[in-house]
């Protein structure tokens, strides 16, 4: 008998409707997965344990769904397990021509007519691109990262996508590793609210809208741990770390629902992530309760042929669905081995039910039982994608995410008349490598160049020279860039240039496929020949603003030694050019502050703010070379964590504390006053670390663990408040529990981790 939309099965579902719409009014507020407990039971029962599999096993899209199917070939058998029932989502299919055509082979074709989920990396936008993650981390501005999560959910949804592979929350620090650009930097307090935000921003308040997607928290665990920074490597490092730095970003994104997760591509203390019941089963759906679905990386489950764990498909299938990993992507290794697993005893029916009734839930969530085909309206995707509102946002959060590391004799913001200005370098007159990486759903050739953004200035003369290419050929998503290393032809142009200029603005830095997946960089350093066409312009001419395109932290200590204005404007997305233009004319004030430390060295690498003292931490006595430091370098960054530069000069005085101790249940009330001592209206993120002074456990010498993002015009000042209190104070200790312990404690508030006033208190 063929059950699909219209027929027995939904009869059934409505049923079941009825039933909870009686309830309903009960219970004020239910969460959703208990809501379609019913429901989801309802369609397990119907299913063989074949269909129950096809709902675990998620494929790439295989061809042209408008078109004719498939004949032949690996696509071919797709396509016939597409309609029996044996797959639960597709990925990299989008529009509404496409899904559509996909979606009704699901809900037509099938014998139950169980609705697909489309995934997408939708990772900083779709077609309107918003700065790269880690750029918005940059603004301190939750809601503006919020905002533009909602937008590029609104947007994807419209092509027919109701699922993204983001937020990525890994915690990192080290910028040699490409997908630092990813995510949020380096703290995990930072990190854990960020994640927040774009989870909210992408589901919304209600995921059955056609507004909203699910969102996917990645990578679970520790990927960016990776040693060396080389992707894919391996990770080895403590449960404290774990617990303390890698996985408080994932609990926020749990505790704001997210829908799915995403495993990880290395191993982890030798066990890879994919395999690994202790990240999956333990903590994840065990000590914090996730009912959502868990989903590997692409071929990580085969993967672990390679890392040594598995001997063959069929026992990776094995150790994968074991450890909690509910949908496979693109290792086929569900589709052909559980049926046999389950049968020889080696994985458990109730298993097997767990993961599927997790992915069933979340489909009854998007509303897809309701209407498989809510995503597929071409009306709405022709007046939703790319419209004006969109631009609007993503300039919005791009003018926040800039960071101004500096600016002597207020070189900046620049007349808007009367200058020669020479703009030189090839990423200025670029409309493609702005968008950065992981913006597959963008069309090339469609960012606001800086030189499209400077032209909108037209009383000052403006000239362009390339002097140096970056990259030689094509620059693709999935290939490797040739930096350009030989070709000077265009060098004495942009040198002629300098000498005829009032002021230089060079646009240097990494192309925006330089960054991301599988791109990690052992030298930091301006790529190819940007750095001796910069040491080049500034003999001739020294009145430099360098404007930097990168997707991580650079290495800028020559910059920073010889160059008087430097503004750190990453790859900012769509309007890109707009806003950094707006920032050099100061049409907008920057107000950016770093979210990862930027080094002097690569061999300071890795280089955080929250590092842990040794127990030799300064030289104790003149002259002496034991205590922990390099010879040929300082321990100190370029520019630390939290820093960032405005037009407005900001002043911090009369930090205070209500009391000088609190105990269980109580707190304790910060203040301080900060005034703006400058001409412009400005931004400043005022941010509140502590340290722990003795625990159970080594403790960093600083941990963010507030911040407050305030305007301010020239003169005003406001007194900013912070509450500490246990939950403040408390962390993952020896005793394996989250507690705060008795003890003295610094409290230290500033502009950035480096610049702070302090104050003692005790917890007792």
């Amino acid at each position: 008998m063929k059950l699909n939309f219209g027929s027995v099965f939904y009869c059934l579902l409505f049923i079941i409707s009825s039933g909870y719409s009686q309830s309903q009014s009960i219970a004020k507020k239910e969460t959703s997965h208990k809501r379609f407990d019913a429901k989801v039971d309802s369609v397990l029962n119907l299913m063989t344990l074949e269909e129950k599999i096809g709902q675990l096993n998620q494929y790439n899209g295989f061809w042209d769904a408008t078109g004719p199917s498939p004949k032949e070939g690996q696509a071919a058998l797709k396509f016939e397990h597409l309609k029996k029932g044996w797959v639960g989502s597709m990925l990299n299919v989008k529009g509404v021509k496409e899904v559509r055509a996909i979606q009704k082979i699901a809900v037509e074709q099938t014998r139950l007519g169980i609705p697909l989920i489309f995934g997408f990396d939708v990772i900083h936008g779709y077609k309107t691109i918003s700065p790269i993650p880690l750029a918005e981390a940059a603004s301190w501005d939750l809601q503006a990262i919020k905002k533009s999560a909602e937008i590029a959910a609104e947007e994807a949804a419209a092509v027919g996508l109701n699922w993204t592979f983001a937020p990525m929350v890994d915690i990192s620090r080290d910028p040699r590793w490409g997908r630092v650009m990813e995510g949020a930097g380096e703290d995990p307090y930072l990190g854990s609210k960020i994640a927040e935000a774009r989870v909210k921003g992408f589901q919304g308040n209600d995921l059955s809208s056609n507004k909203t997607i699910a969102a996917c928290a990645k990578h679970f665990a520790a990927y960016a741990f990776a040693e060396s920074g080389r992707d894919y490597n391996t990770v080895d490092v403590s449960e404290a770390t774990l617990q303390n730095i890698i996985f408080p970003p994932f609990k926020a994104c749990v505790d704001a629902d997210v829908k799915t997760f995403m495993n990880s591509f290395n191993d982890l203390n030798g066990i890879p992530a994919t395999g690994n019941a202790f990240l999956q089963r333990k903590i994840l759906k065990g000590d914090w309760n996730f009912k959502g679905f868990v989903v590997s990386d692409w071929g990580s489950i085969s993967e672990m042929i390679a890392h040594g764990y598995v001997a063959d498909n069929k026992q990776a299938a094995k150790f994968a669905l074991n450890a909690g990993s509910d949908m496979d992507m693109e290792s086929y290794a569900y589709v052909n081995h559980l049926v046999a697993l389950v049968n020889e005893g080696k994985v458990t029916l109730s298993d097997v039910d767990d993961a599927v009734k997790r992915i069933l839930r979340v489909k009854f969530e998007l509303g897809l039982f309701d209407n498989p085909y809510k995503y597929c309206d071409e009306a709405n995707e022709k007046a939703t994608v790319g419209k004006k509102e969109f631009n609007e946002v993503v300039l919005d959060v791009a003018k926040k995410s800039i960071v101004l590391l500096k600016n002597d004799k207020n070189l900046l913001p620049l007349a808007k008349s009367g200058l020669k200005i020479g703009l030189i370098g090839a990423l200025a007159n670029d409309k493609t490598s702005p968008l950065g990486s992981w913006r597959i759903g963008a069309d090339d050739e469609t960012a606001v160049s800086v030189l499209e953004g400077l032209q909108q200035y037209k009383d000052n003369q403006l000239t362009y020279k390339k002097g140096v290419d970056v990259t030689i050929g094509e620059t693709k998503f999935v290939t490797e860039l040739k930096i350009n290393t030989t070709d000077r032809s265009s060098f004495s142009e942009a040198i002629t240039l300098a000498k005829q200029s009032d002021v230089v603005v060079m646009v240097l830095g990494e192309h925006g496929l330089q960054s991301g997946e599988g791109r990690s960089r052992t030298d930091l350093g301006l790529p190819g020949l940007q750095q001796e066409l910069l040491e080049a312009v500034h003999q001739v001419n020294p009145n430099i603003v360098l404007v930097l395109n990168n997707g991580r932290p650079l290495v800028l200590t020559w910059a920073t030694q010889n160059i008087p204005a430097i503004v750190e404007a990453w790859h900012l997305g769509t309007q890109s050019g707009n806003a950094i233009a707006q920032v050099i004319y100061g049409d907008y004030n920057p107000s950016g502050k770093l979210p990862m430390t930027f080094p002097r060295s690569v061999g300071q690498i890795p280089i955080y703010y929250n590092y842990k003292n040794t127990g030799r931490p300064s030289m104790n006595e003149p002259g002496s070379v034991f205590w922990s430091h390099y010879t040929d370098e300082l321990n100190t960054p370029l520019y630390p964590f939290g820093y960032g530069l405005s037009y407005s000069k900001f002043e911090y005085s009369n930090l205070k504390l209500s009391n000088a101790s609190f105990s269980k249940g109580g707190n304790i009330t910060v203040t301080v006053t900060v005034k703006n001592t400058g001409k412009f209206t400005g931004k400043e993120v005022v941010q509140l670390y502590i340290r722990d002074l003795v625990g159970s456990l080594t403790r960093p010498v600083k941990e963010l663990k507030g911040f407050e993002l305030i305007e301010l015009k020239p003169g005003a000042q406001k007194e900013v408040v912070f509450v500490i209190n246990e939950k403040t104070i408390e962390y993952y200790t020896a005793n394996n529990k989250w507690e705060g312990e008795p003890g003295d404690f610094k409290v230290f508030v500033g502009t950035n981790s480096s610049e702070t006033m302090e104050a003692d208190f005790k917890f007792e």
